[in-house]
């Protein structure tokens, strides 16, 4: 059953708000988004390559690898983004933290800083999946998570784009009216940014409201 959200923004300009007293930490809470999807590219890269140089696996089982692990990031990026950033804040703890998680995103959605995680984050978090995939998958982790990376850094510039540049006049314009219906319109709905397939596995679909109101915001904003 979905939920009704109240008003969507504070503010639809490039307005980038302090989260922490501390300047120098509140610094790090802000990047371009070009680090982290470069980080991601290369690191995938740099996996790919000692796939091919330290392992026996085949092309295609690279390749089936890759793919699967690009599937997964989309699975994940939609679990992450609805029971995580959007989970309920029903202790002042809970509450607090997802507003500096996910919340003043939705508060300044065109904030260009924050669309993306610092890069020290994005390090961190590649390298801990890195360990971790390696210990269940082992040989075959290196290019699953190239896969799941390449997921993340894709995921990454759909986002900026679909917050900052206009919708083009084709299929991708999809990608902007379904982000739009997640932040503008008055239904928990869309959670999935880089690709919808998982709002439709899951229900998380909008009714015909939410979509005109995404339309209307597409038309106006973008």
């Amino acid at each position: 059953m979905k939920t009704e959200k109240k008003q969507a923004y504070l503010s639809n300009e490039d307005v980038s708000v302090p989260l922490f007293k501390n300047k120098w930490v509140d610094r790090f809470t802000r990047t371009h988004i070009a680090i982290p999807v470069l980080v991601f590219f290369v690191y995938s890269a740099c996996l790919l390559y000692y796939t091919i140089v330290k392992t026996d696996l085949s092309w295609p089982v690279v390749t089936g690898l890759f793919f699967a692990g690009l599937l997964v990031f989309t699975h994940v990026e939609y679990l992450v983004h609805r029971y995580v950033y959007h989970m309920e804040g029903d202790t002042p703890a809970k509450k607090e933290a997802q507003y500096k998680m996910h919340g003043v995103h939705h508060d300044y959605p065109k904030d260009k800083q924050r669309l993306a995680m610092p890069p020290f984050l994005s390090i961190t978090i590649a390298t801990i999946l890195l360990l971790i995939f390696e210990l269940i998958l082992d040989k075959y982790s290196f290019s699953f998570l190239a896969g799941f990376l390449v997921g993340y850094a894709m995921y990454l510039l759909v986002h900026y784009s679909v917050h900052i540049f206009r919708a083009p006049n084709n299929f991708l314009k999809a990608l902007w009216v379904n982000h739009s219906i997640h932040h503008y319109s008055p239904e928990d709905a869309m959670f999935g940014v880089s690709s919808p397939l998982w709002d439709y596995v899951f229900g998380t679909t909008p009714k015909k409201k939410g979509i005109k109101t995404a339309e209307i915001v597409v038309n106006d904003h973008l």
